[in-house]
């Protein structure tokens, strides 16, 4: 696979100062378009540099490179660079290149989910740690197909982790995981969000169904006639997989992917197939406010699995 070729730069001075906000990946197609915005800062007499990374989903070694070069060019003629908001792929490269220098020392205000749900991001998450997560420290970032694709064993691990040493690690399987990731994926619609603070913390990933057929193809049609007869809704949202950090907090963070991703769909109901022995899922989804419909008949598989569905609120006409 290729690098992603796209970056937005956007410069905004203040003074001496100047705000340099990027968009997209760094990588070998768009280092170029860094470098000469970075150096255009310096010749300009900039003598404070900020590089805003929040909407920055990765970062090269060669792209670090240029931001190393650019500070040491920067400290040569007084001035400084720092970077701030980088996702959690860019904070490891940046401690594992011993450059944590580049970050200010004072921490930074978390990018609000609100803001960075819009996001595309591309992650490699690294280790979890098992210190409580703050709950105000986690960012949202939304992932395309492609990125999905580089992340795919990280979040299996993760997902691995989530349920291990409880009752529902029977009913997890890795392979099985990254199948269902890679049949979601091609579905209409996909869509993927994961939860970071500085490492991976959470992920959910699903795909829309609606009368017109998107999202119907295979079992979809039969479960869009179930959810439509029990619930009225021929409009909703397939939550393939819901994962978070095993740690007492993970509830809050999965709730708020769910929220997320029916936000990110513009649905207000949610639909997910549990194993009709997996107990420890079905608590789960029920301390996070969903209602289990009963087994559903007809679709492909050994067991008739558990419908569990999450309304959001009234449906809009156009939703029914």
């Amino acid at each position: 696979m290729t690098a992603l070729s796209r970056l937005d730069v956007h410069r905004r001075n203040r003074g001496e100062q100047t705000l340099v906000t990027l968009a997209g990946d760094i990588g070998p197609a768009t280092t170029p378009l860094l470098r000469a915005a970075l150096e255009q800062c310096l010749r300009d007499g900039v003598t404070l540099i900020d590089v805003d990374l929040a909407a920055v989903g990765c970062c090269d070694v060669k792209g670090l490179d240029v931001l190393l070069s650019a500070s040491r060019r920067a400290d040569l003629v007084h001035a400084s660079l720092r970077l701030h908001h980088p996702c959690a792929q860019i904070a490891q490269l940046l401690t594992v290149t011993g450059s944590t220098s580049l970050l200010p020392e004072a921490p930074v205000s978390p990018v609000s989910p609100t803001a960075s749900g819009n996001l595309m991001g591309s992650e490699s998450p690294g280790h979890r740690s098992d210190q409580p997560i703050p709950e105000e420290g986690i960012r949202v970032r939304r992932l395309t197909r492609w990125q999905a694709e580089g992340v795919r064993e990280d979040i299996a691990d993760l997902a691995g982790e989530s349920v291990a040493g409880t009752s529902g690690e029977a009913y997890h399987d890795r392979a099985d995981f990254l199948r269902r990731l890679a049949v979601s994926a091609r579905r209409p619609g996909f869509a993927l969000l994961v939860a970071e603070t500085t490492v991976l913390v959470g992920c959910v990933f699903g795909f829309p169904v609606g009368p017109d057929g998107s999202g119907r193809q295979g079992i979809a049609g039969t479960l869009q006639e179930t959810v439509q007869r029990l619930t009225s809704r021929a409009r909703f949202v397939v939550l393939t997989q819901v994962v978070a950090h095993p740690h007492p907090q993970h509830r809050d963070i999965a709730r708020r992917l769910q929220q997320h991703l029916l936000t990110d769909r513009h649905s207000s109901l949610g639909v997910t197939l549990l194993h009709p022995a997996d107990r420890a899922g079905q608590a789960a989804f029920s301390c996070w406010g969903w209602e289990n419909m009963g087994e559903v008949i007809g679709l492909p598989g050994r067991v008739a699995p558990c419908l569990f569905v999450l309304s959001t609120g009234a449906p809009s006409p156009t939703a029914r």
